[in-house]
C-alpha cells in the first residue's frame, strides 16, 4: 500500500511538471532571470551595481508567505527551490555567454573596488569601546539606518543577507555550486586582494585586543602580575607580525599565533572568575565579551588564510560567510547586548542576596519564635511611622510630602534595623535567590525533598514576619489611639476622614493593584541592595576606607579598619532601607505627577491605618460592611506583597542561574500540591522530626504504600 502511494505521488509530480501551470511558472522565472541579468553594467556607478546585487540576492532567497496549515516539509521543500533557483541562474548564464561576460565583469569590478577589511573585522562584532556607546548606536540603527558608504563591502553584505535564515540557505549550497559561484565572481587577482584585506583585518583586531588586554582594569585582575611586554597580548602582536610576513606554509608561525590566541581566550576566562569573586562591572564585561568575539573572529580568519587556494575558495569561504551572517544577526540585537552584559551582574547580585537570605528561614520552632519576636519589634516601630505619616499628610506641596514621607520611612526602617526587627514582605527579595540556589540538584528524591523543606521554611518565615507585625501594630495603635482619645476627648480621626480611609482600603477598590505594585517596589529595594553590595566589592571600598588618610588620622588605624568592615557588612541593608524609603515615599508623588493615582499598600502600614480608623469610629465599626471589606483588603495586600516580591525575585534568580524550564515546572507543581495537601506547613512550625513528603515522585520511584506492602511481605516471608 505504501509503495503504491509513493508511485502515485511520483506520477502526480510528473504530471504537474508537464502541466500548463508548471510551464507558466518556468516561463515567469525565465523572464525574471533575463530581466535581472540584463541590468548588469560594469560601467555603472557603485550604488547602481550594489542595488543590482541586492536585487539578485532578494530574488534568490525570496520566499512567499507560507500559510499556517503548511507543514515543515513544505518549508524544507521551499529551501530546495531556492537552491534550484541558484543553479538555474548559473545554468542560464552558461547558456548565454555574452550576458555571462557582462555579469562577470560587473561582479568582479564591484569586488575589486569594495573595501573588505570592514567586512572581516567589524561585521557582527561590537564596534564601540564602551557599553552605553554601543547601546546607543544600536538603538539609533534600529530606527534610522545609516547612510550607505561608498565601496563598503560590509554594508553591502548585510543588505544582501538581511535575514538570519540566509545562513541556512548558504549552508545548503553544495560544493559544486559554490565553485561555480566562485568562478563567476572572482579570479586570482581578487583572491590576492582579499588575502591582503584579511591581513589588515587581523592587524586591526589584534590592535583592538591589545588595547583592552594591557589596560589597567584588565591587568589588575590577572594573577600573577607580570611586566607589560610579558603579557600574552603583547606576545600575540609580535607573533602575528611574524606570521603575516612569513610564508603561508610556515607551520611554526601559524602554530604560535593559534597558541597565543588560545592563551588570550584563557585570560578572559580568568577575568570572569575574578569578576565572579570580587564584583561585576558591566563596562568590563562588555569589553571582555567584545574581546572574546574578536579572538573568535581572528581564529576564523587565520584558518581561512592558512588554507590552500583550492580549499579556500569553497568550504572555508562558505564557513566564514555563514559565521558573518550569524554574528551580524546575533549581535545586532539590543536585547541580546543587554542580556549578555547584565547576565553576570544579575547572577552576582542573586548570589550575594542568597548569602544574606539564608537567615530568613524558620526550620524549627526556635527559628520561628525568633522571627516572630523580631517581627513584633518591627511592628511596634511601624506604629510610630503610621502616626507620623498621618501627621505629615498636611495637604501641602506634593513633592515635599514625598520627601517627608521618605524621611519618615527611612527613620522607621533604620530603627527596625537598629533594634533587630523585621518588616513583613521585605524578605522575599533576599530569600528567593537562596531558594533558587537549591534548584541546581533535583535529580534525586532527597534533593527535591530538601528543596520542599526549604520552601516551607522560607514560607513560614514570611508568615511569622506578617503575624509578628500584626500582633504588634494592632494593639500598639489601639493603645495609642485610645490614650489620645482619653486625653483630648476627641477621636484621632474625624468620622469623615475615618470612613474615607476605610473605603480606600476596601478589597473592592484599587487596593489589590496597589498592593501588587508595592510588592514590585519591595523587590526593587532588594535589587538596589544587591547592586550596592556588588559596587562596594567591585570598587574595593573596604580597603579604600580602611586606609583613607583622613579617616586613619581621625579614628586611628584600628578603628578605621573596624569601621570599614562594619560598613561592608551592613552596606546592603542600608542601601535596601534607603532605596525602599525613597520608593515608598516618592513613587506616589511621581505617579500623581503623571496623572496616575497610586498609593502604598503594605500589609503592616495598612493594618496600622485600619486600626486607627477602627479606634476613631468605636465598636460600631464592626457592624459596618466597609470595615470587613477593608480587613479583606489588608489580607489581600499581605498576600500580594509577599507573592509579587517573591515572584519577581525568584524569576530573576532562576534566569540568572539558568535553571531549566522542566525543573522550574516540577518545583512549582510540587509546591502547589503541597500547599493544597497541607497548608498549615507553610504557616506554622512543624513538630520536630517531620519531613516533607507530599510532592510528585520522579519517574521510576516506588510509591510509599507499595514500599510498605513489600516490607510487610518480607516480614511474612521471614
Amino acid at each position: 500500500m505504501k509503495m503504491s502511494l509513493l508511485k502515485l505521488l511520483v506520477m502526480w509530480r510528473r504530471f504537474r511538471r508537464a502541466s500548463p501551470r508548471h510551464l507558466e511558472n518556468h516561463l515567469r522565472i525565465f523572464n525574471q532571470v533575463e530581466s535581472l541579468m540584463q541590468r548588469a553594467n560594469p560601467f555603472a556607478s557603485w550604488s547602481e551595481r550594489a542595488n543590482w546585487l541586492i536585487d539578485v540576492a532578494e530574488w534568490l532567497r525570496h520566499e512567499p508567505r507560507i500559510p499556517r496549515y503548511t507543514s515543515r516539509l513544505d518549508e524544507h521543500a521551499w529551501q530546495r527551490v531556492k537552491h534550484q533557483r541558484t543553479r538555474f541562474l548559473l545554468d542560464w548564464l552558461d547558456e548565454h555567454r555574452d550576458v555571462r561576460r557582462v555579469v562577470q565583469a560587473t561582479l568582479q569590478k564591484t569586488l575589486r573596488e569594495a573595501a573588505g577589511p570592514e567586512l572581516f573585522c567589524a561585521t557582527g562584532l561590537p564596534r564601540e569601546p564602551a557599553f552605553f556607546n554601543e547601546l546607543g548606536e544600536r538603538i539609533v540603527k534600529a530606527f534610522l539606518s545609516g547612510a550607505p558608504s561608498q565601496t563598503d563591502l560590509s554594508m553591502l553584505f548585510t543588505a544582501m543577507f538581511p535575514e538570519p535564515a540566509d545562513a541556512d540557505w548558504l549552508l545548503g549550497l553544495d560544493h559544486k555550486t559554490l565553485q561555480r559561484i566562485w568562478k563567476l565572481c572572482a579570479d586570482d587577482g581578487i583572491a590576492h586582494n582579499y588575502r591582503q584585506q584579511i591581513d589588515e583585518a587581523l592587524t586591526y583586531l589584534a590592535s583592538t585586543i591589545i588595547a583592552v588586554g594591557i589596560s589597567p582594569d584588565f591587568r589588575q585582575r590577572l594573577e600573577p602580575r607580570m611586566p607589560l611586554q610579558a603579557t600574552p597580548f603583547m606576545a600575540l602582536r609580535r607573533e602575528l607580525e611574524k606570521y603575516l610576513l612569513a610564508s603561508p606554509d610556515d607551520e611554526t608561525a601559524l602554530r604560535s599565533v593559534r597558541m597565543l590566541i588560545a592563551v588570550c581566550q584563557a585570560q578572559t576566562d580568568r577575568i570572569y572568575s575574578h569578576l565572579d569573586e570580587y564584583g561585576v562591572s558591566v563596562g568590563l564585561v562588555y569589553r571582555v565579551e567584545r574581546m572574546r568575539a574578536q579572538l573568535a573572529r581572528m581564529t576564523r580568519l587565520v584558518d581561512l588564510r592558512s588554507m590552500p587556494a583550492s580549499v579556500q575558495a569553497t568550504a572555508q569561504v562558505q564557513a566564514l560567510l555563514i559565521d558573518l551572517i550569524d554574528a551580524h544577526h546575533h549581535r545586532s540585537s539590543v536585547k541580546g547586548l543587554i542580556s549578555r552584559s547584565f547576565s553576570l551582574l544579575a547572577r552576582k547580585m542573586v548570589e550575594r542576596n542568597a548569602d544574606h537570605g539564608e537567615q530568613f528561614a524558620a526550620r524549627d520552632r526556635t527559628e520561628y519564635g525568633a522571627m516572630l519576636r523580631s517581627a513584633w519589634r518591627g511592628g511596634a516601630v511601624v506604629s510610630v511611622a503610621v502616626l507620623a505619616k498621618g501627621a505629615l499628610a498636611s495637604g501641602g506641596a506634593r513633592f515635599f510630602e514625598g520627601v517627608l514621607a521618605s524621611l519618615n520611612y527611612a527613620a522607621c526602617f533604620g530603627a527596625i534595623a537598629a533594634t533587630g526587627g523585621a518588616l513583613a514582605a521585605r524578605q522575599p527579595a533576599l530569600t528567593a535567590p537562596a531558594l533558587a540556589s537549591r534548584m541546581q540538584s533535583l535529580d534525586t528524591i532527597e534533593g527535591l525533598r530538601g528543596l520542599m523543606s526549604e520552601v516551607a521554611a522560607l514560607a513560614r518565615a514570611q508568615a511569622a514576619a506578617v503575624f509578628g507585625n500584626l500582633l504588634a501594630v494592632i494593639p500598639v495603635m489601639l493603645l495609642i489611639s485610645s490614650t489620645l482619645r482619653l486625653l483630648s476627648g476627641a477621636p484621632l480621626l474625624p468620622p469623615e476622614k475615618a470612613h474615607a480611609g476605610m473605603a480606600t482600603l476596601s478589597v473592592l477598590g484599587p487596593t489589590p493593584l496597589f498592593a501588587a505594585l508595592t510588592g514590585v517596589l519591595l523587590w526593587l529595594s532588594g535589587l538596589a541592595a544587591g547592586f550596592t553590595d556588588n559596587w562596594f566589592a567591585l570598587r574595593k571600598m573596604r580597603e579604600g576606607l580602611g586606609h583613607h588618610r583622613r579617616l586613619v588620622h581621625i579614628l586611628g588605624a584600628t578603628r578605621a579598619q573596624r569601621w570599614a568592615k562594619w560598613i561592608e557588612r551592613h552596606i546592603a541593608g542600608i542601601a535596601g532601607n534607603v532605596s525602599l524609603a525613597l520608593l515608598l515615599g516618592m513613587t506616589p508623588v511621581l505617579a500623581r505627577f503623571f496623572g496616575m493615582p497610586f498609593d502604598i499598600r503594605h500589609i503592616t502600614l495598612a493594618a496600622g491605618e485600619l486600626t486607627v480608623v477602627a479606634g476613631s469610629l468605636g465598636v460600631d465599626v464592626f457592624k459596618s460592611r466597609d470595615f470587613w471589606l477593608a480587613i479583606a483588603g489588608v489580607g489581600f495586600s499581605g498576600v500580594l506583597n509577599v507573592g509579587v516580591a517573591l515572584a519577581c525575585a525568584l524569576m530573576l534568580a532562576l534566569r540568572a542561574r539558568d535553571v531549566p524550564g522542566r525543573t522550574r515546572r516540577l518545583v512549582f507543581r510540587s509546591v502547589v500540591r503541597r500547599m493544597v495537601a497541607a497548608p498549615r506547613v507553610f504557616l506554622f512550625p512543624e513538630k520536630r522530626g517531620a519531613t516533607i513528603t507530599a510532592f510528585p515522585a520522579p519517574p521510576g520511584a516506588v510509591p510509599r504504600s507499595q514500599a510498605k506492602r513489600a516490607k510487610s511481605g518480607e516480614r511474612k516471608l521471614g
